[in-house]
């Protein structure tokens, strides 16, 4: 049965995929934009339109009433927007929590709550996982972001599971990974040029999702209705550093890379220069301290059991058969 659904930051990456995959699916489809958003590849004639100012409660909240009073309600809500980069936490804040809150509310006192509403949030809000035993999170666990970036997306979860009968479900989403996808990009195409550069001597475990498995991930979810969980997001297996740099260099065609390991101490240091120089710019940099705290984790292993349990979810792309499609995408399109 087709429903109505809306999506928030659909001009993004992941955003872009979910409009894809709800098209497929048959819904009738809201992207929610701003008037400056890149629509480069939301051109498909039967998405819908929808400009969302998140940062005026009073202007939101207009916006909403004037779609539903037209169109009704949505069924279901993926809030797909937020912050990865920002120079101070009160930014992250604003955007990964605040926001959230506001569409939440505006449309509970619009009477228009959906069926499911759905948050993309992400996997750095379990802070520092076991880096002895390599111990998978998994459910039970107690979320303890050690990065501004993962406090924000926890708050935002916890606003939600603290609403009694909220009909919420929450992603927690390991790396994202695809065509269009712009920071695995780079490493591929430091591959390419000859070189992978990495971060600390000890082993360290990464986990992957294809953006097409997570886009299917999500509609799955949603059609099994609220399930009031929060579920980690990822191919169901790790990957070393190593085996990542073999599945992109045999997909590449290159034969000889150099390894270039970075001291961690190195990287730190270079890190809090960067978030200075963000904070006095008023412009958020790739490398920053919360950045090294990312890379500084070894073990980003997760247990997907309760996703295959509850809504059948499996991903179908290992990552040799998802790098060799990105790698594909970012020849034709010239990127690589």
């Amino acid at each position: 049965m087709n429903k109505k659904i809306l999506i928030t930051g659909a001009g993004g990456f992941i955003g872009g995929f979910l409009v894809e995959e709800a098209l497929k699916r048959g819904h009738e489809t809201w992207a929610a934009v701003r008037k400056s958003t890149n629509r480069e590849f939301l051109q498909d004639p039967r998405i819908n339109f929808i400009e969302l100012d998140f940062s005026d409660s009073d202007v939101l909240e207009k916006q909403l009433k004037e779609h539903i009073d037209e169109h009704g309600k949505w069924d279901y809500v993926v809030h797909n927007l937020g912050a990865t980069k920002c120079t101070n936490y009160l930014e992250f804040e604003r955007v990964n929590n605040g926001y959230m809150r506001t569409l939440v509310d505006s449309l509970e006192f619009l009477d228009a709550t959906p069926g499911v509403f759905l948050l993309m949030s992400s996997l750095s809000v379990m802070g520092m996982g076991d880096d002895k035993g390599y111990t998978p999170f998994g459910e039970g666990m107690v979320p303890n972001p050690n990065t501004r970036y993962g406090m924000s997306k926890l708050k935002a979860e916890h606003f939600l599971t603290m609403k009694s009968e909220y009909p919420y479900t929450i992603f927690r989403c390991t790396g994202v990974y695809g065509p269009h996808e712009k920071d695995y990009f780079l490493m591929m195409k430091s591959i390419k040029q000859g070189f992978d550069f990495s971060v600390g001597f000890k082993k360290q475990m990464l986990t992957f999702i294809y953006v097409k498995d997570l886009a299917r991930g999500v509609m799955d979810a949603l059609e099994r209705g609220p399930l009031r969980k929060a579920y980690y997001m990822s191919e169901d297996r790790g990957y070393t550093q190593k085996e990542f740099r073999a599945i992109v260099c045999k997909a590449l065609g290159k034969k000889h890379v150099l390894p270039v390991v970075c001291p961690l101490w190195i990287v730190k240091i270079v890190c809090a220069i960067l978030s200075w120089y963000g904070k006095m710019t008023l412009k958020p940099t790739t490398l920053n301290n919360d950045k090294y705290k990312i890379l500084k984790q070894r073990n980003w292993l997760c247990d997907t059991t309760p996703a295959q349990r509850d809504f059948g979810f499996k991903a179908q792309y290992d990552l040799e058969q998802g790098v060799n499609e990105a790698i594909d995408w970012y020849k034709q399109a010239g990127w690589l």
